[in-house]
């Protein structure tokens, strides 16, 4: 199997080769079972984020410091680390962090299970792996980021993600259903990126994708994802409408002829949209778009995000 940067640059071949016409853009035809198909991919959606360890199940992040850090559910000062109430025992244990490696000690009496087992001591973190522990409804691994490392811990005891039925959106709109092409970058691009706590990232990206909408055609980096070409776009309604800081869309590899899709009826809010322990990546500067699209997910309701 072609890895996704090989096909790419294989598509980059052809597209020398073949001219580049505005009028191969604007709307695209939509199957017959088109309004079914986002039904299902909303669905699919929704049950994604109410998975036992996604992002509406993300509890906390608790960040270490050197040395001892005491866990539990304790109040006050009882804890380093402070779980939420109930969840676990007010003295559950305690995590060293110790020159990058991250060790768990657990007290006697408490139940932490890795892989279906108990454990009372055990590696978290040694710079490569980040196995989870799990007891009762919390699962939890440790994240870095930079040079900090905390625990990311779920909590699947959620009555409010149990009940979540997907965010707001716009009426379906076929008129944002459109075709697309894919521009490759000629050589290895990197884009920096900041991130919604000020961090600056490198992400590659294989090209650029074209599409024309309001009249013009528009170009906006893409970046490689497993399932497709992952975009990170910001247009004029984030003022009035959607989330503040933009939204992301998967769409499919080009083709041979490196034609592609871009449907904004699945326009998603990033994770950070409703959940304050997320670091979601910024459109870039050449993504902020000077068109609003009212077509996929709007700001969510009831959910606090960053």
């Amino acid at each position: 199997m072609k890895s996704a940067a090989t096909y790419l640059l294989f598509i980059f071949g052809l597209f020398l080769f073949q001219g580049c016409s505005d009028q191969n853009l604007g709307p695209a035809p939509v199957p017959d079972d088109y309004a079914e198909s986002i039904e299902e991919w909303k669905e699919y959606r929704v049950n994604v984020l109410k998975g036992p360890t996604n992002w509406l199940r993300l509890d906390g992040i608790y960040w270490l410091e050197e040395g001892e850090n005491t866990f539990g559910s304790g109040s006050g000062s009882d804890q380093d680390l402070q779980f939420p109430e109930g969840t676990i025992p007010d003295h559950a244990g305690v995590v060293i962090l110790e020159d990058g490696i991250i060790t768990m000690k657990v007290d006697e009496g408490v139940e932490i299970t890795h892989e279906g087992e108990p454990v009372s001591e055990m590696i978290l973190f040694a710079g490569n792996d980040r196995p989870r522990v799990k007891h009762k409804d919390l699962e939890w691994f440790i994240d870095t980021r930079g040079d900090r490392h905390g625990i990311r811990l779920y909590n699947k005891d959620n009555p409010k993600a149990d009940a979540f039925d997907g965010f707001p959106a716009y009426p379906l709109d076929e008129s944002w259903h459109l075709k697309a092409r894919f521009v490759p970058n000629t050589d290895s691009t990197t884009i920096t990126l900041d991130n919604v706590i000020g961090e600056e990232v490198e992400r590659f990206s294989p090209g650029n994708i074209e599409f024309k909408a309001e009249g013009a055609v528009h170009s906006l980096i893409a970046f490689e994802a497993s399932s497709g070409l992952f975009i990170i776009f910001a247009d004029e309604t984030n003022h009035t409408e959607t989330y503040h800081a933009g939204r992301y869309m998967i769409i499919p590899f080009p083709d041979e002829g490196g034609n592609t899709i871009i449907d904004f009826n699945k326009a998603y809010n990033p994770p950070c949209a409703f959940n304050t322990y997320t670091t979601c990546q910024l459109p870039p500067p050449q993504n902020r778009l000077d068109i609003a699209i009212p077509a996929g997910e709007k700001r969510p309701v009831d959910w606090e995000g960053i």
